[in-house]
């Protein structure tokens, strides 16, 4: 048994929460160390939201280029070299990683690669990536492992060896026909992504809606302009089956309303959710709690059960996104120098990478009904924008949720061009509780996108008379 080294702060995982506070505590002159057993940076900027992002960019050029015709500009030929969409993104990656090992260097963290095992309360076994163990303790350990994709208990699912959304993007050809099996954000963009780059694509998703958070007027829209892409759709459906080997034939049984079907394909991509990197670790030894999913149980100030040991991220159960995880971070960096920093206030928008992108802050139409607030909804198809006339970008919609008693905005969801960036504009009203009509009579530049939220917070109904 090596002999153990002590750190002032110790943290498992390099995820965004994780990183930023090893970078933060060392450059204030803190002993730090930073047990990563793959991805140097975390599955963000090596596995999952920029590669992704890269992909689905190189998708949307394909896109372009085979419209090409509409915009006047004739293209005598397209097809996709998945080989350089792969390369292009591997590059990517590649100065990411250089990035983070840079910020390692200069900050003072040290960084240490190999799979973490707690052995007793604040100390973890680390088995290097060389094969050599050493010993870590920490004053204060903070927990940042993430989740992975879950593989769902079906019969010879994963026999056939079906692809992740980190397999998927690793891939050097474009599928012939790809079954994505899970209609959720990560099912959606690829399937997407891989009808541009030439694939056939069936997503088969087991409730009734795709998109099963959002509102069903959302869903049936990026339903029906994928559909009008040409991806097949088949929800409410039970698989009972696999057989093949993905990346060479897979059939799929399933249990429809009008009784079995079997679907051919080529691939299989599982987008079935995330379950989070806390099993075999040795949490127990740690005196880490559990909730009934696997996530790490903590307050609102990211505390374990454990005394100085704390969560950061998804494997917390914080929402499943990057930037989540930064404010995270920032909860905690500002709570060890006396803040009163909390998860439970804060608003969190999130962002799906279709074309066009959905985006979303707040209540949506649904869930204010749920909870019983009285809400006023307006909505504005996107094709009422000026600009999308001269983009030729006028599917989807905005829509606004707003209090019936007063005027403070409590949702926005948006399909449509630069949906993103609209949002901010809207979460930042929001944040400093601007009454509606402030962003209604705002002087808005034209001819911009944003220029659509005067005539959608015109269309909000008067509030009701008692």
């Amino acid at each position: 048994m090596p002999e153990i080294e002590k750190f002032e702060y110790l943290i498992l995982g390099s995820g965004q929460g994780g990183k930023l506070l090893a970078w933060h505590l060392a450059k204030s002159g803190k002993r730090v160390a930073v047990v990563e057993r793959q991805w140097v940076g975390g599955s963000c900027p090596s596995v999952a939201c920029l590669p992704s992002k890269n992909e689905i960019w190189s998708a949307k050029v394909a896109h372009l280029v085979r419209h090409s015709a509409e915009y006047g500009t004739t293209a005598t030929s397209v097809s996709t070299d998945m080989t350089k969409v792969r390369q292009r993104k591997r590059n990517m990656v590649s100065g990411a990683t250089d990035f983070h090992i840079g910020a390692y260097k200069g900050t003072g963290a040290e960084l240490i690669m190999g799979v973490g095992h707690f052995v007793k309360p604040k100390t973890i076994e680390v088995r290097l990536n060389d094969g050599s163990t050493r010993l870590l303790a920490g004053d204060h350990v903070y927990l940042n492992v993430g989740t992975h994709a879950a593989i769902p208990d079906i019969p010879g699912l994963a026999a056939a060896q079906p692809l992740t959304h980190i397999g998927a993007l690793e891939l050097g050809y474009v599928p012939a026909h790809l079954i994505v099996l899970g209609g959720g954000y990560i099912g959606i963009e690829m399937a997407q992504a891989f009808r541009r780059f030439g694939s056939r694509v069936t997503v088969i998703e087991a409730n009734a809606q795709i998109m099963s958070r959002e509102d069903s007027d959302v869903a049936d829209e990026i339903q029906r302009i994928l559909t009008g892409e040409g991806i097949e759709f088949m929800s409410g459906v039970k698989i009972l089956n696999v057989n093949g080997i993905s990346g060479t034939k897979v059939g799929i049984t399933i249990q429809t309303s009008s009784g079995e079907q079997m679907i051919e394909g080529s691939d299989i991509l599982v987008a079935a959710g995330r379950l989070p990197n806390t099993a075999g670790i040795g949490l127990e030894n740690a005196g880490v709690e559990l909730d009934s999913r696997g996530y790490i149980r903590v307050n609102d100030r990211l505390e374990s059960s454990a005394p100085g040991v704390w969560a950061i991220g998804e494997c917390a159960g914080s929402p499943q996104f990057t930037h989540a995880s930064v404010d995270d971070f920032r909860i905690i960096r500002d709570n060890l120098v006396g803040g009163k920093r909390s998860t439970s206030d804060r608003l969190v928008p999130y962002c799906m990478f279709t074309d066009p992108p959905l985006a979303r802050v707040g209540l949506s139409e649904r869930e204010a009904q749920v909870k019983g607030i009285a809400v006023r909804v307006a909505k504005l198809p996107m094709a009422a924008v000026l600009r999308t006339e001269a983009t030729s970008e006028t599917q989807g919609f905005m829509k606004v949720v707003v209090a019936e008693n007063d005027d403070r905005i409590l949702g926005f969801t948006m399909i449509g061009s630069e949906a993103g960036e609209v949002l901010a504009a809207v979460q930042t009203a929001m944040l400093a509780a601007l009454p509606y009509p402030v962003l209604r009579d705002a002087v808005i530049a034209h001819l911009t996108i944003a220029e659509g939220l005067g005539p959608l917070f015109s269309n909000i109904p008067s509030r009701s008379v008692n």
